[in-house]
């Protein structure tokens, strides 16, 4: 709750399909992703956006007070709703609250139904003291029936958009242009037909990161609810999604019950936030990367898994998750990105099937503990999946990805970015890291050390890794761990570049392959140089092609992504090293939460509502960037807050 709300703070509701609504506190939609419904047409994948937004009035005395706000080119703002707000709440679903010029107030609620592409938003007026008052609510809904990416241009081209609506009772259906889902609405409101094209809608955000910015939205016509009458109620939603007969007032009521009934199922609001990132995909689920432009990834889906569900409990969820992806798995390798058209995945990544390895064991591990039932046909499959990855990392699989003789893993290729530091600028990749990261070995090590429990002919190969690990990646002159050796498959050749890469051989994996006095060197020199209160520098600053700021062009943006840029799901790797380096006694608990995970639960309130961002500046402010809502940031601080937090760790 806010008294005093940040205008520009997103706020989100998704609903478990990759679909979702977005928008800012301040009512103006700052991104072309911004909309009150879009969905995804093959979850979570194929989303296009059906409503835009909405204006709003009240009608009360002769006098017609707006509580809706549009930003239109030149930056102008129309008409003057966010003037009027006097309270945003993000729990348990965004709830503005508005003053009006005479003292009277309307509450706004605005939520997702899970499962379903279905938004449901309602209004009451009422006086200060929360007594109902007559007056008439005006909306008027922006259409666009668009892919998510692009921009409604040429509105005239698709004249169902200003069609008038089938119409039968509470219920409204609108046409949409061709390939775009039928939109259904059930309002306990008169339709007037007032077909205009509104152009000139201006995205700041969209400006500010050098994309196309300016829309023009279609409104075939107005909805007017007469609030004497009680809640005016608006389900917004694919058509065919609810019944046709329904009343709308009847059918919010009950949405809103059972979808208040759910969201209290959750343990904490920071738990709520998680579930916006478990979505469908098939007849399986997955884990959408981020909003309001990612789909799923690979890499992000292993990592966020074990934060989302694994340490929150949710084992079904993660066991169908592990489940769904094993069906992806070729040559040994799971994609790292199934593209938003097309059916043909992308497998450049060596990280996303060792992360993989680490969420089965850990999964098992969980199940075993508490009880839970696995079926013995799912244990195979899942255990067979992390045998065809180990197998086909052993013996070589794409982009030269392959077991070295000294029992460390190389990867790699011109052209081909395998890393989470995976920026390409066309054939150029930003961050080239051929050779055998760091960060990957210590993946590498993990998953086989995991696997020897069930198989021992890998704990062998574990020890010679670990072996050759000591020996070749220690850099003596600084202090701490190369980042990559035998770089470009150049036998000998390494990068010293200080990242923060080399945590993940302390913390955040089950096991650390670094320990003693070279594990705390690592931490102090990260500690001093990597980190901020929104998380772990990408380089640090002394480093040649350090980028203080994420700004400019996307092809500037690019290039500083893993310059420098902060990265929040990283705190997760060094909070964990950190407490196993000074042997996770209770004060040292107590000192990590105040020192870093408290800045990260201030965040929850700065950018997007509840959520943690993708990235932040390198440089003072730390200035929030990219996704303002990104699974592997919010799943590494609960991952934290259920395991190395919250009481003390097994020594390692």
């Amino acid at each position: 709750m806010s008294a005093v709300p940040n205008l520009a703070r997103e706020w989100l509701e998704s609903d478990g399909l990759g679909g979702f609504a977005s928008g800012t506190v301040g009512l103006a939609r700052t991104r072309r992703y911004h909309a009150l419904l879009l969905t995804a047409t093959t979850p979570p994948t194929g989303r296009v956006a059906l409503v835009a937004g909405f204006d709003a009035f009240v009608l009360r005395d002769g006098r017609r007070d707006a509580i809706s706000a549009q930003s239109y080119e030149p930056g102008q703002l129309a008409p003057d709703g966010a003037q009027r707000i006097q309270r945003f709440e993000a729990e348990p679903w965004p709830t503005w609250s508005f003053r009006l010029a005479d003292g009277a107030r309307v509450v706004q609620e605005l939520f997702a139904t899970k499962g379903a592409a279905r938004v449901v938003v309602s209004w009451r007026l009422c006086d200060a003291d929360g007594a109902p008052l007559a007056g008439r609510l005006v909306v008027r809904p922006f259409l666009a029936g668009r892919d998510y990416h692009a921009l409604s241009g040429n509105v005239e081209q698709h004249p169902s958009l200003l069609a008038p609506p089938q119409r039968a009772g509470d219920r409204f259906e609108l046409a949409m242009p061709p390939g775009v889902p039928a939109l259904a609405m059930h309002a306990n409101a008169e339709y007037i037909h007032a077909p205009h094209v509104y152009r000139g809608f201006h995205y700041a955000e969209e400006c500010e990161r050098g994309f196309p910015h300016r829309e023009d939205l279609a409104s075939p016509g107005e909805l007017v609810f007469d609030l004497a009458e009680g809640e005016a109620c608006w389900v917004v939603e694919v058509a065919g999604t609810s019944p046709a007969h329904a009343s709308a007032a009847r059918l919010a009521a009950s949405l809103r019950e059972a979808e208040r009934a759910r969201r209290a199922g959750f343990a904490s609001a920071l738990e709520r936030a998680a579930d916006a990132y478990v979505v469908r995909r098939g007849e399986g689920e997955t884990i959408v990367a981020g909003y309001p432009w990612f789909t799923d990834w690979g890499r992000d889906t292993f990592i966020a898994l074990r934060g989302l569900c694994l340490a929150t409990g949710r084992l079904d969820t993660a066991r169908r998750i592990l489940l769904e992806w094993s069906g992806a798995l070729a040559d040994g390798v799971l994609p790292n990105r199934f593209v938003d058209s097309g059916e043909v995945p992308e497998y450049n990544a060596v990280d996303a099937s060792l992360w993989y390895v680490v969420c089965v064991h850990e999964l098992l591990a969980a199940q075993g503990r508490s009880g839970a039932g696995i079926s013995r046909a799912e244990r195979d499959r899942l255990l067979g999946a992390v045998d065809a990855i180990l197998g086909g990392y052993a013996r070589g699989t794409r982009h030269r990805i392959h077991l070295d003789r000294d029992g460390l893993i190389a990867a790699g290729e011109p052209g081909v970015q395998l890393t989470w530091m995976d920026a390409r600028i066309g054939a150029e990749v930003v961050t080239p890291r051929i050779g055998k990261p760091v960060e990957i070995q210590a993946l590498w090590w993990n998953a086989l050390v995991l696997a020897s429990a069930h198989d021992a002919r890998w704990k062998a190969l574990a020890e010679r890794a670990q072996a050759s690990f000591a020996a070749r990646f220690w850099n003596p002159e600084r202090g701490f761990l190369y980042d990559v050796v035998d770089v470009d498959h150049v036998p000998g050749a390494t990068d010293a570049s200080f990242r923060p890469n080399q945590l993940f051989a302390i913390g955040g994996l089950p096991h650390a392959l670094l320990q003693g006095g070279r594990a705390r060197s690592v931490i102090d020199a990260c500690e001093r140089a990597l980190w901020t209160p929104l998380g772990m520098r990408s380089l640090a600053p002394s480093e040649p092609g350090y980028a203080p700021r994420y700004a400019g062009s996307p092809e500037q943006r690019d290039r500083a992504y893993h310059q420098g840029t902060v990265w929040p799901w990283l705190i997760g790797a060094f909070v964990e090293g950190w407490l196993r380096v000074r042997g996770e006694i209770s004060s040292a608990r107590d000192e990590a939460r105040v020192r870093f995970v408290a800045p990260l639960r201030a965040h929850l309130a700065e950018a997007g509502s509840g959520h943690i961002s993708e990235i932040a500046d390198a440089a003072e402010p730390h200035a929030p960037r990219g996704c303002p809502f990104q699974a592997w940031s919010l799943a590494e601080l609960l991952r934290l807050e259920h395991g190395a937090l919250a009481s003390p760790g097994p020594q390692r």
